[in-house]
């Protein structure tokens, strides 16, 4: 179990003969310690946020700790965050900006028990399909909208479990359906006596209506700060550092992630299984936001009928100024 400062302790060692002090940083998760964030936790493993002056610190996320909210508060300088709940949060006020996007495929999906008779989306009418909420269920309104189903359980439209971080309800006949992600919780499934012949899967990313998933945000005032884009460019050259070395050592990059889960909830074979996968999502960024890419995940959030997503397109919400200053 590692300290979560470590990263800048070679930089913050310096300061003793007087060289430098490093830049603080801090970065908020989207969820717990996992390899979901691999990334972030090789670069402070492995030194690289210290090669760039940086001493960060990485608050796991939880079912309680809304990303936004933390980085609205002042709580973090960057947070990871999906671009349909950051642009829903930018509608509203929050001015927050997409800096760089280091997952270029969606992960998520919809897992259904073949023996409820779904064998493609149109037989979701009149069945129960469980969503997360706080700001992961835009993607599935937006696909209910586009699929022409309503979502208040009526007759000919759906009903929506709001379910919980787990996958319980596809076990005990809440549901027909359960989110799940590629990554974690279609496994849980599988580890839980049911076999992929027993299963459907639905991945948003073939439905085309995958939106952005795990970008990174900064609030748009530290953009009009030399000092602050100067830290960020280094934050994002480490972090994709970080990223493509966990993509070419995924079982090494799982060990280094439950070495800082100070929970010792994780296990060696979830988590290895969890970063082959990931890499399968990071494959092919560099870090950069494809301005395709999010085109369609703002016309996918668009596409909410009477209640979409957002109302409008968004204007500022993501910048390149980062990411081309890393990769140069």
């Amino acid at each position: 179990m590692k300290n979560l400062l470590k990263g800048g302790v070679a930089a913050l060692a310096l300061t003793a003969s007087g060289a430098f002090a490093a830049d603080d940083m801090t970065l908020q998760l989207k969820w717990v310690t996992q390899a979901q964030f691999a990334g972030y936790y090789v670069a402070l493993e492995n030194g690289y946020y210290g090669e760039e002056d940086l001493n960060v610190t990485i608050k796991p996320g939880g079912p309680d700790i809304a990303p936004t909210q933390v980085l609205a508060g002042g709580g973090a300088d960057v947070t990871v965050e999906w671009m349909p709940a950051a642009l829903a949060a930018r509608e509203k006020g929050l001015p927050m900006v997409n800096i760089a996007q280091p997952f270029k495929s969606s992960g998520m999906m919809l897992t259904c028990r073949k023996d409820t008779g779904v064998a493609s989306p149109s037989d979701f009418a009149d069945k129960t399909l469980g969503v997360w909420f706080f700001g992961n269920e835009f993607p599935f309104l937006s696909w209910m909208s586009q699929l022409g189903l309503a979502t208040d359980g009526s007759a000919g439209g759906v009903t929506v479990l709001k379910q919980g971080f787990n996958v319980d309800p596809i076990f005990n006949g809440q549901a027909d359906c359960v989110s799940t992600m590629t990554y974690n919780e279609y496994w849980q499934v599988i580890d839980g006596g049911l076999g992929a012949d027993d299963l459907v899967t639905f991945k948003y990313e073939d439905q085309g209506v995958a939106t952005l998933e795990d970008g990174l945000y900064v609030l748009e005032d530290k953009l009009s700060d030399p000092a602050e884009v100067d830290k960020l460019t280094r934050f994002v050259r480490a972090s994709m550092k970080g990223w493509k070395w966990a993509e070419e050592n995924p079982d090494a990059a799982a060990d280094i992630v439950l070495e800082y889960d100070e929970t010792g909830a994780q296990t060696e074979e979830h988590q290895r299984r969890m970063m082959g996968e990931i890499a399968k999502l990071t494959a092919g960024s560099n870090g950069a936001l494809d301005p395709a890419d999010y085109d369609r995940t703002v016309a996918s959030l668009l596409s909410g009928g009477s209640d979409p997503v957002i109302s409008k397109a968004p204007e500022g919400a993501w910048s390149h100024a980062i990411t081309d200053a890393a990769l140069n």
